[in-house]
Order: structure tokens, then C-alpha cells, then sequence
């Protein structure tokens, strides 16, 4: 992991991103294009804020457009989002660049030294009822073969963030050394620091999951969620608080805020097999954060940053957030017997057969 540079300062609310990323860009190789990478996101990002902010898409943003290249539903808002993003990273010598919008990579400059991958706006269903949506990004080294370039493990990614639109804009970043949070000072257009080397809580009282799925669940995660709601009776021996909204950066903002666990499994129902999250510009960006936070990510029985993508648009499930919780999530994924042992009530805490 590399140190940060000496002199550097934990002061929130003064540190400006661009400052941030200056310092940062004289520290390794590559820096300064991943550096120029962040800055023309961060530079998008404000710009998706306005859209987003002044309503001006207010009878636009909900009506559908068709279906992106992956089968999704795709919003007015998506498309726009897409072509923002892309307008401003093409301004730079990125060698390639993949977007949920886009039915393969789009090559650039051959000589560009970083690649990067966008999910221009998460959660965009969420706009027509005001909640939280958000861009989230991945940034990797540019392979010599660039065919590959989006084929890497998740662990070669060189910077990853993502940019919650809610009632602050925040830029949460990992640049290898731990993970910022900037949030938008409109009066000046600029991204400020807000939280610095944010950590996640080690205690875990929340857990978000879709409760509507559970009929089409794995037997672990429905053991795992029936000890979640066992609270104190159960195994874990507190009590918890669901949560659920539906956008994956909202999700994990919350996680890095004030600790929990999330869980998007895959399930029994027709194109769930495999999970529903993408790996490549969704669960590979966020397990970077997450890990980089203090907390784990996994699928349920493999860590997502040890995965690589086999298609651009693969699917995987993630479960992430305070590393005791996903452990145990993995824990029940591994033994069948402790599956059976959590969902046989005769056997529970206060079962008969346990005093």
C-alpha cells in the first residue's frame, strides 16, 4: 500500500480535491494519469450535480429509452449521464474506456498509460421518487494488450471511487492509501475534503438486503438473514435494523458512514443465477473502496478483487460491508452443517434442546 506523501494533512473542509490529487500525482507511477482521470470525473460529476439539481430533466429523467447493450432498462438520464462522462474523460490519453452504456470498450489512445470503467448513473429508477443515484468508476492499468484491458483482477485497479447525487453531492475516493470523502461546495464548483482515512465500524446493526426475494435465496444467505432477525436471540446477539433502498452507492455510503453489511446475492429466479450486479464497473470499484475502508467484499465464497472479468458486462453477487458480517456470510456458504444447524429452530439459542 503506499504511504502518503509526508506533509500531508487530515484537516477536513479546507483541502480542496484538486490539491489532493496534485500531491497525489507525484507519488507513484501512472499517478498523474490517474490523477487527470479523477479530476475530468470529478469535472462530469458537477455537471451531472446541475442536471440533476435544477430539475431541468424533471419530465425527462423517468421515461425509458430502450435497453442498454447489457439488457437494463435505460433512462433518459443514463444516456445523458453516459455522454457527459465520456465527453470529459475524452479529453485525456485514457487507452480505453468501458461504460455500462456501451456494448464493448471504446479504444483510445494506444499510448495512454490507465483504462477506466463507469457506471455513469446508478440506481437511475430511483429519480423519479427523489432518492439518492449516483456514478460509480474504476480506474486500471492499460495493459500492453488492450483486449485485456477490462479482463484484469480487481486487485490491479490503480484508484476507484464513486459520486452520490442526494441532498449533498460527495465524491467518495480510493487512490491505494485509504478512502476520502469530498463533498461539493457549490458556491465555487470545487469538490472539498470532508472525511478523511474513513474507517467502517466494526460494529455492524444494519444489514440491507430486497426481504421480497427470500422465497428465491441460497439456503446461506437465508440462514444468514434469518440470524439478523433473530437479533438478540440469536447467534449474533444484537439486535438489527433492515435497510433497503436500491441504489448501490446509496448503500455503501451509508456502510462507510456508520458500518453494516449489504448483500445482493444471486438467486433461483430466471437471470439471477449469477448475481445481478456487474463486476467490472460495480462490484470490483466498490470492493476496492470497501476493502481500502477496513471491510470485506466477497461473493459469498470468493473475495471480488481476487475475480477477473471474462465479459465486459459479467455478472457476480456481492455481499460487502463490516468484515464480520461478510465472513459469516462465507462461513455459511462453505459448511452445509452450519446452515442446517442456524435453520433448525429445535437447536436455536432459546430452542428446547439449549438451555
Amino acid at each position: 500500500m503506499r504511504r502518503r506523501p509526508r506533509g500531508w494533512t487530515q484537516m477536513t473542509g479546507q483541502l480542496r480535491l484538486d490539491d489532493h490529487l496534485q500531491r497525489y500525482s507525484e507519488t507513484a507511477p501512472r499517478a498523474l494519469a490517474v490523477a487527470a482521470a479523477v479530476d475530468a470525473i470529478a469535472a462530469a460529476a458537477i455537471e451531472i450535480a446541475d442536471l440533476i439539481a435544477t430539475g431541468d430533466l424533471a419530465d425527462a429523467s423517468g421515461l425509458t429509452t430502450g435497453r442498454n447493450s447489457d439488457g437494463d432498462v435505460q433512462r433518459d438520464l443514463d444516456v445523458q449521464a453516459d455522454a457527459i462522462l465520456r465527453r470529459c474523460l475524452g479529453r485525456l490519453p485514457v487507452a480505453a474506456l468501458a461504460s455500462e452504456e456501451m456494448r464493448e470498450p471504446q479504444i483510445g489512445d494506444r499510448d495512454g498509460r490507465i483504462c477506466v470503467a463507469i457506471d455513469p448513473l446508478d440506481g437511475s429508477s430511483n429519480i423519479d421518487i427523489n432518492m439518492t443515484v449516483g456514478t460509480i468508476f474504476s480506474i486500471l492499468p492499460a495493459p500492453d494488450d488492450l483486449t485485456l484491458a477490462f479482463h484484469q483482477r480487481g486487485s490491479a485497479q490503480l484508484a476507484a471511487g464513486f459520486v452520490t447525487y442526494g441532498p449533498q453531492t460527495s465524491l467518495v475516493l480510493t487512490l491505494g492509501d485509504g478512502v476520502d470523502i469530498f463533498t461539493l461546495d457549490r458556491k465555487v464548483s470545487c469538490f472539498r475534503l470532508a472525511r478523511s482515512a474513513v474507517q467502517i465500524s466494526e460494529a455492524c446493526e444494519e444489514f440491507a438486503i430486497n426481504m421480497s426475494n427470500r422465497r428465491h435465496w441460497d439456503s446461506p444467505v437465508r440462514a444468514f438473514i434469518d440470524e439478523c432477525l433473530a437479533g438478540v436471540d440469536g447467534p449474533a446477539n444484537h439486535d438489527f435494523n433492515m435497510r433497503w433502498i436500491g441504489s448501490l452507492v446509496a448503500e455503501a455510503y451509508r456502510i462507510l458512514t456508520r458500518g453494516g453489511v449489504f448483500l445482493y446475492p444471486s438467486d433461483a429466479r430466471p437471470g439471477y443465477g449469477d448475481g445481478r450486479l456487474r463486476l467490472t464497473y460495480e462490484a470490483h470499484p466498490m470492493a476496492m473502496i470497501i476493502e481500502q475502508a477496513g471491510g470485506s467484499a466477497s461473493t459469498g465464497r470468493e473475495r471480488i478483487l481476487d475475480l477477473s472479468a471474462q465479459s465486459l458486462h459479467q455478472r457476480v453477487p456481492l455481499i460487502m460491508g463490516s468484515s464480520n458480517e461478510v465472513r459469516r456470510v462465507e462461513e455459511l456458504h462453505c459448511d452445509p452443517l452450519l446452515v442446517a444447524s442456524v435453520s433448525a429452530p429445535l437447536f436455536a439459542r432459546r430452542g428446547f434442546f439449549r438451555l
